[in-house]
């Protein structure tokens, strides 16, 4: 019997003596003597200035009977209205004892002057219920960003209109689903390489709130002896769903012909696609909460294996499941290959995984130091460089899913601050403390530069709280930058699944325009990267067909725009 057969079992019988969620109260390692080295990135929540001032409604406040009220949203930086500046969507949840009249799901027009403006009514995007990711893609290739959003119940395909209203094309899309499913990740990807971008959805927890036991009523709804919600544990996992674009605004479910049905037995959160085999197809990474995360191999024939325990993904070095649930991915030792950072519960280590450039990974947590720190259960991450020196960082957010505990167990509390691990070079990460003052409990994240002023800010849902604009004001002298931001002709329009290279001052980092990452969000699609002392670069971008192209000596300081087959169409300095 293999380990994900024996939890599942154990799960059904409800004779496992074990916590709702995996963790293996892991000690941290011992910190360092720290590096003295400055940081000048520093991060001001300028969320109220912008406009950015309605709550997330998500379950209840101060007790949480049903995981469904724990986990939360996600939120994306997009550019809905093609005007160059980031606009923000952020989604929103409900209440059993109902939630207030205007509960939804927003999105804000950026003034680009530092203010956003609701527009949600107006564009057509006000829906209330229990959202859960949000994906983006131009599925229709019309040059306008599409949005899907996942709920428990039904996920809602939006079609941008190009006039700044969307409208909700998921019965004419074929994507209505016939019971009512927790969806959780998303993302779009051109699996098959026809130009055209397909769509794959995660399922989380298969939960009926009229069966799933009270808190402190088995033993899968305690938590360190506390009566807590109940799950993941305990409870029947969902299956997971590819669909296949037709091209005529229409998708084909594709789940069992492709094989993706065919993974059983995990609590898939978070995905992501991208090539992490260096062979030209995306390929399908899904953290998985308290079970073996699964990472989808593209077979090239419209055909997936899960080759998640033999990648060396699925589990941590120690052969142990973990509670995955947000993804960071990027080049953190620039070696050209997309490695992966998988945020975790509490009382364990979160994971750092190296990927040797064919798909195998190597965990590298306790070497890379990323194991000093155990305290805070996280969520949204990402791997960007936050001070443009050339290194990729990792930041997350945390945030506790009971409330109820910090009443009892003072060192758990509920709202928990976030994490920067600045990037030292050589495969080594040092945490610095104190550098954000505010603490929530906090689900998806977003990276992007909403002010165009040439560095990486974040967005951060947190529960019960609006969300918090962490504008960075980066004072780095010297230090260079670059944001390339690309258009596909022949392939999806979006670029999505398209690998950038830029190589300077003898490094080279890779990245891929992503559709989803962090938890359930959507990063900014212009890839941003730190240089350093470098002013001019090299630039090689992979497209979805796998077509290379190569742009010599780009100058530094300016995003660059590449339309496929077409070269460099435009340079903006910020």
């Amino acid at each position: 019997m293999t380990r994900r057969e024996l939890i599942a079992l154990l799960a059904a019988s409800g004779i496992a003596d074990a916590q709702g969620v995996a963790s293996r109260v892991a000690k941290a390692m011992p910190r360092g003597k720290p590096s003295g080295r400055p940081f000048p990135a520093k991060f001001v929540n300028v969320s109220a200035a912008a406009g950015l001032k309605d709550p997330a409604i998500y379950g209840g406040v101060t007790e949480k009977q049903y995981i469904l009220e724990t986990i939360g949203c996600g939120v994306a930086f997009i550019d809905y209205d093609n005007d160059g500046w980031l606009d923000i969507f952020v989604l929103n949840g409900t209440r059993f004892s109902g939630a207030p009249a205007d509960a939804s799901n927003r999105l804000y027009k950026n003034n680009r002057d530092g203010t956003f403006t609701d527009v949600t009514r107006k564009a057509g995007l006000f829906k209330q219920g229990w959202a859960s990711a949000v994906c983006a893609g131009d599925f229709d290739n019309d040059g306008h960003t599409d949005l899907f959003v996942t709920y428990w119940g039904q996920n809602v395909l939006y079609k941008n209109n190009g006039d700044g209203t969307f409208s909700d094309v998921t019965a004419k899309a074929g994507l209505i689903d016939p019971k009512r499913r927790w969806g959780a990740g998303c993302t779009f990807l051109d699996y098959d390489r026809d130009g055209k971008l397909d769509l794959f959805v995660s399922n989380y927890v298969d939960f009926d709130p009229d069966k799933v036991p009270k808190p402190g009523q088995n033993s899968f709804c305690n938590w360190k002896g506390i009566p807590v919600n109940c799950g993941p544990l305990g409870l029947p996992p969902g299956s997971h769903s590819l669909y296949r674009n037709n091209g005529d605004g229409t998708f084909t479910d594709v789940s069992e012909r492709s094989g993706v049905a065919k993974a059983k037995g995990s609590y898939g959160m978070t995905a992501v696609a991208a090539d992490f085999d260096n062979d030209g197809w995306p390929d399908i990474y899904v953290a998985c909460d308290s079970t073996p995360s699964f990472l989808f191999k593209n077979n090239h024939d419209g055909t997936f294996s899960e080759i998640g325990l033999e990648s060396g993904v699925a589990l941590n070095e120690d052969g142990m499941e973990q509670a995955g649930m947000g993804i960071g991915v990027g080049d953190y030792d620039l070696d050209g290959n997309l490695d992966v950072f998988k945020t975790h519960f509490a009382d364990d280590t979160n994971v750092l995984y190296r990927n040797d450039g064919k798909g195998n990974f190597q965990d590298m947590t306790i070497r890379s130091g990323i194991a000093v720190e155990t305290r805070f259960i996280g969520w949204g991450a990402g791997m960007t460089d936050l001070d443009n020196d050339g290194l990729p960082d990792i930041f997350f957010v945390t945030g506790n899913v009971y409330p109820e505990v910090e009443k009892k167990l003072e060192r758990y509390p509920y709202k928990t601050p976030r994490v920067i691990f600045r990037n030292l070079g050589g495969g080594v990460f040092e945490e610095l403390l104190g550098e954000i003052d505010e603490v929530q409990s906090s689900r998806g994240c977003a990276f992007g530069d909403f002010d165009n002023d040439g560095d990486v800010d974040i967005l951060i849902w947190n529960m019960d709280a609006p969300p918090s604009l962490l504008r960075n004001d980066l004072n780095a002298p010297g230090r260079h930058w670059l944001k390339v931001k690309l258009e596909g002709t022949v392939s999806n329009r979006s670029a999505i699944g398209a690998r950038v290279t830029v190589s300077y001052g003898g490094k080279k980092q890779s990245q891929e325009v992503l559709s989803q990452a962090s938890f359930y969000s959507v990063n900014d699609w212009r890839l941003h990267f730190g240089l350093g002392a470098a002013s001019v670069v090299d630039v090689e971008v992979r497209w979805p067909t796998g077509k290379k192209e190569l742009f010599a000596k780009v100058t530094a300081d300016a995003l660059v725009t590449i339309r496929e087959g077409r070269g460099i169409t435009g340079r903006q300095k910020f």
